[in-house]
């Protein structure tokens, strides 16, 4: 019987390591054989963890194999005869908890990899393939592409669909192989290669407040007030989990302080034309004297400027805001707890 994932060993090893012995195991021909199937970056990063490696003892590299084994394993039977045959298949081979554990590192792997493709076509296909189709259809799609396709596709939605995929989107929870497939002939074949699983997570709330991040202000804004009026609580939810420019009030008097030092001046001057007397404050107590005068003099002098100007430099300002998140250098107080703009 192959050692548990647990062993004490290889538990130190990150997943890369891991892989690199797997390859190791493989022998020079076979590790050629599975290189083709990878992409250059994943090539690059197991050949410098194969560089790197030292010998491994024979029991960790055995346990490393045979853990890399049970998960082939399972998801072949997991593909071939569905999740309850699969785990019946693997508790009579492993045992009970070794099953599990098995079951779900891969249903994990294998939720990524259903509608995979979705996530590299542009979305201008994407969009001809899905404005005739059904809200519930186009939603389901959409909560397994990326957060910025979606994003621009309900952005080119009419405007009456738009808050009708939105809606179904955050309610969506978790659709069954059966209703995956249908959706597949419904597109005439373009998603093909669905993993069957036994329930796929996708949409929620989570991915609606993702993908707002990403839409225009105007869109955002009109999805709101339409949801705000149809489920006041839904749009609540969605809106704690997003960073808006006025969510710049939240923010500590340093992070702020990093923003206006990484931002365009002129951008300020124009995202800060046309919103509340608290965020220019924001903005103006956490800048020095001769840059506010600037920035409000400038302010003074813009004339019949347009309001998706305005939107554009705000949508820049979070831009700005998201990568120095990223980068690690600031936090923000949202929902009544601290925690990374996501």
């Amino acid at each position: 019987m192959p050692a548990s994932a647990t062993a004490t060993g290889s538990k130190k090893l990150t997943a890369a390591q891991r892989a690199a012995a797997v390859i190791i195991a493989l022998g020079a021909d076979n590790a050629s054989e599975v290189y083709k199937y990878l992409r250059d970056e994943e090539v690059e990063i197991l050949s410098l963890e194969i560089a790197k490696m030292e010998r491994l003892p024979p029991e960790e590299m055995k346990e490393i194999t045979d853990d890399f084994y049970g998960l082939c394993l399972t998801q072949k039977v997991i593909t071939e005869g569905g999740v309850n045959y699969a785990m019946d298949i693997l508790e009579r081979a492993y045992g009970t908890q070794q099953a599990m554990s098995l079951m779900e590192r891969v249903s994990k792997s294998l939720k990524t990899k259903a509608f995979d493709f979705l996530r590299k076509v542009d979305y201008k296909n994407l969009l001809m393939i899905l404005q005739n189709e059904h809200p519930q259809t186009i939603a389901m799609v959409l909560s397994y592409c990326r957060a910025e396709q979606a994003s621009q596709i309900i952005i080119e939605l009419p405007e009456a669909l738009q808050v009708d995929v939105v809606e179904r989107i955050a309610k969506l929870d978790r659709a069954s192989p059966e209703i995956v497939n249908i959706v597949e002939k419904t597109l005439e074949n373009r998603f093909a290669n669905i993993v069957s699983v036994d329930m796929m997570e996708m949409g929620g709330v989570n991915y609606v407040a993702d993908i707002m991040n990403n839409v225009d202000r105007s869109t955002e804004k009109f999805i709101f007030d339409e949801l705000g009026s149809k489920d006041p609580q839904l749009e609540d939810e969605i809106r704690k989990l997003m960073f808006v420019f006025e969510d710049i009030i939240t923010l500590d008097n340093l992070a702020i302080q990093r923003v206006v030092r990484e931002t365009d001046s002129k951008d300020l001057a124009v995202a800060l034309k046309s919103t509340s007397d608290e965020v220019k404050q924001a903005f103006f107590s956490n800048m020095s004297q001769r840059m506010r005068e600037n920035i409000e003099g400038d302010m003074q002098y813009m004339h019949n400027i347009r309001m998706s100007d305005v939107e554009e430099a705000q949508q820049k300002i979070v831009a700005i805001i998201r990568q120095l998140q990223e980068n690690g250098d600031i936090v923000v107080s949202k929902g009544g707890k601290d925690e990374i703009i996501a």
